[in-house]
């Protein structure tokens, strides 16, 4: 795959060419190094979609195409040979914008050798020798113990002898003390057949792959013929193993009462890292719980990295489910279906599930993903001091500087009554609460959340200008363009030119900037755009607490001026005490005439006004 050792034609002439078969695509940079593999269905169309005039919204992509300057086309008879060759070449060459999944760890793998004699034993790195594997596992601990427990039961050998049906027949080997404590039958001196050995190792087999029932039922038929044959002390070290393992297989936990393999997939996805929770299930236990973390995440769009993780996942393990339950579906479902079946030696169904038990199971999952992407984030943000999201935030709008200080306003009324604002500070990134402000709207007349916006941001900045402040890095308006260009207008009265300011919708959570009238396409994933509708959703908040405490209030007022003998000295004092309607209407008499200042009379008024005379006869 040398670049110097194919026809050095211009780009635009291999674009021209390009064939219309399925096959795999290669892009390289200046310095004739891959930077990304893909599959096509039809090259042609799929590598020239990569050089049409668009922008679909993601810098990272747009960083893929600046940096093309070769590609390289491998033809293949179908997409399913395709994506065999797409999934090597990946992981032969790990280019810089192809998803890369890596472990937390390197997962063990149960090996059995494909010696005359098998051996089997833990390894962390497969090898293609003819062996075969079970895995990955998750819990070491407890692979260690059946490890142990089924060597032990089964009598499977420990040693490193090269055993051969020759050398044994020769006489070349010596039993050893597995042999005379009973752990193994010591096929080395011909005491066990290799026909039995190997019938041992199927077990095992049935066993590890979740089929071991009959193997099970058929030990405890061969204790008790055991013990029938006054063979006590074999019996009794059969059922401490049997005891063992059913010990360890009770500490998976049953999820399902049908007896199926499955793997249940959680993915979650911020700018270019993400994390894969794989819950592994056979034959309805919870076996295994595997953790993959995902980088590179730059050219590819939500179903295209669930289906580029699936695909350098399964491409490595040694069993595979009958089912595989997946969060969101993948762009190429069928073709993902078929090479996994291909792979398996059997039927593997992909599946959405929508609602019910299994729903809620694929939903465990996300959550577990989203909690580990969590943890990555935040142990990132600790070497760096700088948080993540505001520096994706100056990149995805281009931003002068970092938005260190971000602004958010909000507008709150009901039926044009009470009309308040908000507006809330976040400083690198964290609410800063001692700079939040309330505002109500003096100057604007029934529902106009365009003038109020215009209202509240005016006064805003007009403060600022008189006690000389700095002005924030970022304003964020809480709407779309009609809010956007309200707040625009106030800060050109105000001759402020140069305030970088966003407007986020909560319809569909576009983003509008000044002068475009169509709203920006930013990623879902995208930690920018999180953390703007985390300060929209906190300006929102804290207009909406303003905009109850104000009509509490009011409530209270006018519900108070309608007992005879009070004013607003008395009013405030009974506010000032009881603090709500609620406690005002349920205050007993006596503690109404508790209340300083308020003398008797008054205190009976206000409590026949709560309680009237006709509500104290009945019964």
């Amino acid at each position: 795959m040398n670049p110097d050792d194919r026809p050095q034609l211009p780009l635009e002439e291999k674009l021209r060419v390009l064939p219309k078969s399925p096959g795999v695509y290669i892009f390289r940079d200046a310095g004739g190094k891959i930077i990304y593999i893909g599959k096509a269905s039809v090259l042609r169309n799929r590598v020239r979609s990569y050089f049409q005039d668009r922008n679909d919204g993601r810098p990272q992509f747009e960083q893929l195409v600046s940096r093309i300057r070769d590609v390289e086309v491998i033809p293949t008879d179908s997409e399913l040979e395709a994506l065999m060759l797409e999934s090597t070449l990946i992981r032969q060459e790990k280019p810089r914008f192809n998803i890369d999944l890596r472990d937390d760890k390197s997962f063990p793998f149960l090996r059995i050798t494909s010696e005359p004699y098998p051996r089997i034993f833990l390894t962390r790195h497969p090898v293609s020798d003819g062996s075969k594997y079970y895995g990955p596992f998750s819990d070491l601990f407890h692979l260690k113990g059946l490890l142990r427990v089924l060597r032990g039961l089964l009598k499977i050998r420990t040693c490193n002898l090269a055993l051969s049906e020759e050398l044994i027949a020769r006489g070349k080997f010596k039993s050893c003390l597995e042999f005379h404590i009973g752990r193994c039958n010591a096929p080395c001196v011909a005491h066990e057949s290799r026909a039995d050995y190997l019938r041992r190792v199927a077990d095992f087999h049935e066993v590890v792959s979740g089929k071991g029932s009959d193997v099970i039922q058929r030990l405890e038929q061969e204790l008790e013929a055991l013990a029938e044959r006054l063979k006590f002390e074999e019996a009794a070290q059969l059922r401490d193993w049997l005891s063992a393992l059913n010990g360890l297989t009770e500490r998976q936990k049953v999820i399902s009462a049908e007896p199926v393999h499955r793997d249940v997939i959680g993915l979650a996805v911020e700018d270019d890292v993400g994390c894969m929770a794989i819950f592994q299930i056979r034959n309805g236990r919870m076996v295994g719980r595997l953790h993959y973390r995902l980088r590179h995440l730059k050219a590819q769009s939500g179903g295209e990295i669930l289906q580029s993780a699936l695909e350098q996942y399964y491409a490595d393990v040694a069993t595979f489910p009958t089912e595989v339950y997946l969060p969101d579906a993948v762009p190429d479902e069928p073709l993902l279906r078929q090479w996994l079946q291909q792979r398996a030696g059997h039927r593997v169904e992909l599946r959405v599930p929508e609602r019910g038990e299994k729903a809620q199971f694929v939903e465990l999952a996300q959550k577990n993903a989203a909690l580990l992407l969590g943890e990555s984030q935040l142990a990132r943000q600790s070497q760096d001091r700088i948080p993540h999201s505001l520096k994706q935030l100056q990149a995805h709008f281009k931003l002068p500087a970092l938005p260190v200080t971000i602004a958010a306003f909000d507008i709150s009324n009901l039926m044009g009554t009470d009309k308040v604002a908000s507006m809330v500070v976040f400083v690198n990134g964290r609410a800063s609460r001692s700079q939040y402000r309330r505002y109500q709207i003096k100057g604007v007349a029934g529902i106009d959340d365009f003038a109020a916006m215009k209202e509240v941001v005016g006064r805003r900045f007009l403060r600022l200008q008189r006690e000389h402040e700095a002005l924030p890095d970022l304003v964020l308006i809480d709407g779309g363009k009609g809010q956007l260009h309200a707040a625009l207008d106030a800060l050109h009265q105000l001759g402020v030119a140069s305030q970088p300011i966003l407007g986020l919708a909560k319809t569909l959570e576009e983003v509008y900037i000044p002068g475009d009238p169509l709203p920006l396409n930013i990623p879902r994933n995208s930690s920018a755009l999180k953390l703007l509708q985390q300060v929209r959703d906190e300006a929102h908040r804290f207009a909406v607490f303003y905009h109850r405490q104000l009509r509490k209030k009011r409530t209270l007022f006018s519900v108070l001026d309608e007992v005879d003998g009070i004013g607003p000295a008395r009013r405030k004092l009974l506010l000032t005490h009881f603090q709500s309607l609620k406690k005002l209407e349920g205050a007993t008499l006596e503690e109404l005439e508790s209340v300083a200042g308020i003398p008797p009379l008054v205190a009976r008024s206000v409590f026949d006004f709560f309680h009237p005379p006709d509500s104290h006869d009945a019964v």
